[in-house]
């Protein structure tokens, strides 16, 4: 069925009024974006502010990709076919997106770019989320306590709250 919405069976998957599918989370979010006024959209509007806030989706992108690649090579690839140099890899380009949000999130103010809670942090909680869900062995919590003590307040918003990752 997924397949009949998107040819590629790509995930996510959103389909607008006009029936155009389009794919990939941060295009997603760019298109809803433009469809709410200014005054509540979640991305920065000024160029160095946006700029940054890129700079964090990416990171945050790169940490959840790499996760997901773990995930797979991992739980859906056969132990004998597995590849530990890859696996090392992959965890080490995991820790290192990870690790530069680190030192972002020590810097938090208590949000990512000041006092305003934007799409930065949506990215990061959630790909901190989903690393913690799925790859907490290979991106332990213990390395990363200001990404803990961010993502607990961004987890303790109703947005949040109100929406379980499983």
């Amino acid at each position: 069925r997924f397949k009949a919405i998107n040819p590629v069976v790509k995930a996510p998957s959103f389909i607008c009024d006009d029936g155009t599918v389009l794919m990939d989370s941060t295009l997603i979010l760019d298109y809803l974006e433009s469809t709410v006024p200014p005054g509540r959209r979640l991305m920065p509007a000024g160029v160095e502010a946006r700029k940054e806030a890129l700079r964090l989706i990416g990171l945050a992108m790169a940490g959840c990709e790499k996760g997901v690649s773990l995930l797979y090579e991992r739980d859906k690839r056969p132990a004998e076919k597995q590849h530990q140099p890859w696996l090392d890899r992959v965890t080490e380009q995991a820790n290192a997106a990870f690790g530069e949000l680190e030192r972002a999130a020590a810097k938090a103010g208590p949000w990512l770019q000041g006092k305003e809670f934007n799409a930065a942090d949506v990215a990061v909680a959630c790909a901190w989320r989903f690393a913690q869900y799925y790859d907490a062995a290979e991106i332990p919590a213990a390395r990363y306590p200001a990404l803990v003590a961010y993502s607990a307040r961004a987890e303790a918003l109703p947005e949040f709250a109100s929406t379980p990752l499983d």
